[in-house]
């Protein structure tokens, strides 16, 4: 009998809980996942900004734990959120009317502003590395964007079981879903002393703009899915996989 070939391995880098969700998801698709998250998501301790507000604004699920601390009459604001996972995060957290834009941040603006009349004033809960959208489009719109960083990423090294296994060439594929997250991925794969084996690796990004460091470091196989959703790079991750290495 032929002895049954081993499911890639995938190194999933991203922080805890959406790591062990995406673990899950690769398992059901017959990868091997190896999660390591390379950071730690840690409240900045600054209290959100005082005042009235006619909704939220969330880029990420991220955002969930840290909603405790607003106060308890902003629950029946509405919660314009970028994906559905965001929404179901923000819902569990305690905030029934989430609203999903189903794509980027840019999706998310275009969802404020059909909703929204200008003037609206929006708080955003959003991490210490936020981007300009969506904000910069809903301010050209005359919505008001009051940013509050409620939590950041702490760097965390990559642990010395990913850097054997790189060593040992036992992993195949990488999924990353930010730019920030694969800085800290090319970062501490040169610091562990195995850049070269990192890059080797079949890589799906989530976005052109998070796949633009793995390029621009030397990486021969990055991949992009064909929308910024964790469904989307999943599957090309798994339709690239199954030439690569037989996967499926």
């Amino acid at each position: 009998m032929t002895a049954r070939a081993a499911p890639p391995r995938v190194l999933v880098l991203r922080a805890e809980p959406e790591a062990a969700r995406t673990a899950a998801r690769l398992v059901a698709l017959g990868f091997d996942p190896v999660v390591a998250p390379l950071t730690r998501i840690v409240a900045t301790g600054e209290p959100p900004p005082e005042g009235g507000f006619d909704a939220l604004l969330v880029t990420s699920a991220r955002a969930a734990p840290f909603l405790a601390a607003l106060p308890d009459e902003m629950r029946a604001l509405p919660v314009f959120t970028v994906g559905a996972a965001s929404a179901q995060a923000m819902t569990e957290a305690g905030f029934p009317d989430a609203r999903s834009a189903d794509g980027d941040a840019l999706a998310l603006s275009g969802l404020v502003r059909e909703s929204l009349p200008a003037g609206a004033r929006l708080l955003h809960v959003a991490g210490e590395d936020r981007k300009d959208e969506p904000g910069a489009s809903l301010a050209a719109a005359g919505l008001r964007v009051v940013p509050w960083c409620a939590y950041r990423a702490q760097a965390r090294p990559l642990e010395a079981r990913v850097r054997d296994a790189l060593a040992q060439d036992t992993l195949q594929g990488a999924l990353h879903y930010s730019r920030r997250s694969v800085a800290l991925a090319l970062e501490a794969a040169r610091t562990g002393g195995v850049e070269g084996e990192f890059l080797r690796l079949l890589h799906a990004a989530i976005s052109e703009d998070a796949a633009d460091p793995l390029r621009r470091a030397g990486a021969g196989r990055v991949l992009v899915a064909q929308e910024p959703r964790e469904t989307a790079l999943l599957s090309t991750f798994a339709d690239a996989a199954s030439v690569a290495f037989g996967a499926r």
